[in-house]
Order: structure tokens, then sequence, then C-alpha cells
């Protein structure tokens, strides 16, 4: 039996365990006295540039002892410029020492920083390389943002399975924005079998948490009928939800809604309402849909002046439509002065897209063009609604409308010191 003079012996990595609780405590103490001492100390974070001053140092001495965690915060204060000058190369160093030691915050911000080349060299592959490790250890973002990656054929990687694999994983974890991806990969067969009915399911569970590109894609399957029973009023109620958020791709379906008198009563001065306001937003579809109202006068005065403005903006954005609509304003003389030379090429710009512009191609150089411009414009409207969001780009996570924005330097607290 051991005497009492032996004292107690512990193993080794008890002691060193105990040795680095000692220092972590004693950084806290040392901290908090700054925090409590300090002019201005007490108050909350992000209350005034002491308190800055003292988390800064604070992490400093703990992050040049090693501590992941402090590591990573200091990152995230030259990232913000908070309680030091701002320094995206500094910030990127702190990363990558905490992301060593396996912290998936760290990891995935330094993700966040090869992605868009902040304070290191853009680099698609190591952004990749970065998620994956985040995104293994179940960090939400870091799963939505490398199925996002993987989608889009970004960092030499590919395959819609694993994409879906990733935003699956994310959604799980409630996500929106990958919940909302996951429906579009369902709605467009890729990595799954198409399945109208579970890409309503996932839209639902992301427009249930607001997320306004969920809402208006589920608005369009209603519209369409795909993967419920089809319902205009229904269509109508989502697609508001997401144009109440500014959403443009909602906007203008919504505007056009109400041009066709779908789901709600035909109300033009509302459909132009709401086509102006994607417009503004440069959404092509809406500013060819205004050119179209003012050159029948709808829910506006008449004027070919305003017409071809708005069929221009559009055009010039690549819009098959527009440029077919742009060549008949040439061809009949209205808003500009007839010039069939004009004509020709603007059909010869929409042509490669549009049968309705090859037709007006084929017409011009038989010299009979005589399309009837109200039939014309009757077959652009049934062509317009209901337009759908395309994949990808998906929602990128830093549009505001979609997801889990992963914020190049997110911090929740989850790896503060004190």
């Amino acid at each position: 039996m051991k005497s009492p003079s032996q004292g107690l012996r512990l193993p080794v990595s008890v002691i060193i365990t105990l040795a680095r609780w000692y220092v972590r405590l004693n950084l806290k103490l040392r901290y908090l006295a700054r925090i409590l001492l300090e002019p201005g100390g007490h108050r909350s974070r992000g209350g005034g540039v002491a308190q800055d001053n003292a988390q800064a140092t604070a992490y400093r001495e703990a992050a040049n002892q090693g501590d992941a965690a402090a590591q990573y915060n200091l990152g995230v204060m030259y990232a913000k410029g908070r309680g030091v000058a701002q320094d995206d190369v500094e910030a990127a160093v702190w990363f990558r020492k905490a992301a060593d030691q396996g912290i998936p915050e760290a990891q995935y911000n330094l993700g966040q920083m090869y992605r868009r080349g902040r304070g290191v060299v853009q680099d698609n592959a190591q952004a990749v390389t970065w998620y994956q490790k985040a995104a293994e250890q179940g960090y939400v973002a870091a799963q939505y943002n490398l199925g996002l990656m993987i989608a889009n054929g970004q960092g030499d990687t590919q395959g819609d399975a694993q994409a879906v694999a990733w935003f699956r994983k994310a959604a799980d974890q409630g996500n929106a924005a990958a919940q909302y991806n996951l429906g579009l990969m369902y709605a467009n067969g890729r990595g799954v079998k198409r399945d109208d009915a579970k890409a309503v399911t996932k839209y639902r569970r992301a427009a249930d948490q607001g997320n306004a590109l969920a809402q208006v894609s589920l608005g369009l399957m209603y519209a369409k009928g795909r993967g419920v029973v089809r319902s205009d009023g229904q269509a109508v109620a989502w697609i508001r939800k997401a144009a109440d958020q500014e959403n443009a791709l909602a906007q203008v379906n919504l505007g056009l809604m109400y041009a066709k008198g779908r789901g709600v009563a035909p109300d033009d001065a509302q459909a132009v309402a709401w086509l102006r306001k994607a417009a503004d937003q440069g959404n092509a579809l809406a500013q060819y849909g205004i050119g179209l109202m003012y050159a029948k006068g709808r829910g506006v005065e008449q004027n070919d002046l305003q017409a071809v403005a708005w069929l221009r903006k559009a055009a010039d954005q690549g819009n098959a439509l527009a440029q077919y609509g742009v060549g008949l304003m040439y061809a009949k003389g209205r808003g500009v002065g007839r010039d069939d030379t004009q004509a020709l090429e603007w059909f010869k710009k929409a042509g490669s897209q549009d049968a309705r512009a090859q037709y007006g191609l084929h017409l011009m150089t038989a010299n009979r063009l005589d399309v009837a411009q109200d039939d014309a414009e009757a077959v652009a409207w049934r062509d317009c609604a209901v337009q759908s969001p395309q994949p990808p780009n998906m929602a990128d996570a830093d549009a505001k409308s979609p997801v889990a924005r992963g914020d190049v330097h997110r911090d929740d607290g989850a790896r503060r010191i004190a």
C-alpha cells in the first residue's frame, strides 16, 4: 500500500489534459478581467472597440499557444476587421492553423476563402477539399456548398449523384437551400430518377422556411400540375410569397398570372406593376413582357417608343422573344423607322434560339413579311408563362434568396474561448 508521502500518480495523458484545461481557464479569466475592467468592456459582442481589442488580444495569446478555437476566432477577427486591421491573408493563415487541427468552422471558412479568392489564390479544388473536411464532420453549410460545387462541376468534381448525397445530408439537418436544390434535382432528374412528387415535398419544406426560390418553384409545380393536382390559386399564393421577398422570377410569373387571369382576376395594371418590379432587377423576360404591354396598350397607355425601348433591353440580354419582337417593330416601322435590314439582323440574332424568328427570317428573305402583329404577340405570351428556375447554377450559397448562406466568415460562437 502506498504511503501518503508517495502522492497520487496520474497517467501522463491525464496530466497533459489537465494542463491544457488550466491554460484555457487562465486565458478565460484573463479575458474576462479585460472585458470587465476596460471601459465599455461589459457590453455584448460588437458593443465597442475596447471589447473587440480585448477579444483579439485574448485570442492571439491562446492561438500562439496552439489553441485551435482561438486560432479560428482570431481568423474571424481578421476577416471582419474586429480588434485588428482587416486582413484576409492573416485570416486565411489562422483559419488554416485551426482547420489543420480539425475545427470544422475553420475548414469551412478556409473553403470559402479559396472559393472567393480572398487572402489566397482562388482555387475551386482547394475549396472542395476543405468543404469536404468540414462536411464529413456534419457541418451543414459545408455539406450544402460541397453539393453545390459538385452539381456545378467545379473543383474537378463531377457526379450529380454525389451532389444529391451532400444536398440530402444538409437537407436532413433542415437547411432550406439544400432542400430547395434537392427538389430541383428531383424535378430535373439529375442524380436521381425524376420524381415530381418528391420535388414538391422538398420544395415545400424549404418554402415553409421562407426560401423564396422554393416558394416560386412550388408555385410553378401547382401551375403546371407537376407532382400535385393543378391549382392556379395555390400557384398564385406561393408565387406571391416569393414575389413579396423581391424575387424577380416570382414577380415576373405573378405578372404573367395577372395578365392571363390565372388564379386571379385578369388585371393588366397589376400585371404591369409586377413585371416592372422584376424588370427593374434586370429580368429579361419581364422587360420583354412590359414591351408587349406597351405595344398592345394593356395596363399602360399604348406607346411604341416605350415598347421598343423595353424590348431592346431584353433583346440586349439575349432574350430570343425580345429579339424577334424588335425585329417585328423594325419590319412594321413601329416605334422606329421601318428598316428591313435591321429587322433581318434581329431575326438572325433570335433565329438560332427561336422558331418564330426563323419563320420571320424566312418571310423577310422571301420579301413577304405579313405576320400579323397580334398573332405574333399571342404566341409569345403563350410561351412566356410559366417560367421555371433552371438548373444549375443552383441557388448559390451567397445568394440572398436561398439557402444557408455560409457567409464567408461565419462566427456562431461555437468555438469561442469565452
